[in-house]
């Protein structure tokens, strides 16, 4: 079944046949099984998700299930993120993209994750960057917000470099791992974006 012809939103058919997208150092580009020992990777390491909703991948075929149910969501317009790929050496070491959005409001979050052995060198800045771009450019949203769990100073630090200000604090706002955690929330507006230097 064609999916790229069912009842779905501009935004949803955009992601359907996401685009590849490009930085000073990364390919953003759908995620494939040939993604499984990159993201296994970083995803078994308890140290990348001690701050994420999900757990650290138990073995390889798990990762790998994942990714097949990646690819359906894809064709069904019901994922939202990017593989981020080293234009250097072809490796995966992350995916960033949109993890939710709010068409009433006409907002949307980001997220992002990226492997421990590339943390500290602006690769989850550079692509939230371009992802922001798309927010903006492509699909107009009026807010982009991202949260991480306090704690998480360097998620932080991506957000502020981005342009984002921090908004507040939401004390034991989600219950995750068997216990409830605090949530700092960030945001950028379209025209703050814009006024960054960024080009509509």
């Amino acid at each position: 079944m064609d999916y790229i012809f069912g009842n779905h939103t501009p935004f949803e058919r955009y992601f359907m046949r996401i685009p590849t997208l490009c930085t000073d150092r990364l390919v953003l580009r759908r995620i494939t099984l040939r993604d499984t020992d990159d993201m296994y990777e970083y995803s078994k390491d308890p140290n990348v998700t001690r701050y994420l909703l999900w757990s650290p991948h138990p073995d390889r075929e798990y990762t790998r299930e994942y990714i097949r149910l990646v690819k359906r969501q894809y064709r069904k317009g019901e994922f939202f993120d990017w593989g981020l790929e080293l234009k250097d050496t072809g490796k995966m070491i992350g995916t960033c993209g949109i993890t939710s959005v709010d068409y009433q409001n006409n907002s949307c979050e980001i997220g992002y994750v990226i492997s421990a052995k590339y943390w500290g060198r602006g690769y989850a800045s550079e692509a939230v960057r371009r992802v922001l771009g798309v927010c903006f450019d492509e699909f107009g949203f009026r807010r982009v917000e991202a949260l991480h769990m306090y704690g998480n100073d360097a998620s932080g630090r991506v957000m502020e470099k981005c342009g984002m200000t921090k908004e507040g604090v939401l004390r034991d706002a989600i219950f995750v791992k068997d216990e409830y955690k605090t949530v700092c929330v960030w945001s950028i507006l379209k025209d703050e974006y814009y006024a960054h230097g960024n080009k509509a």
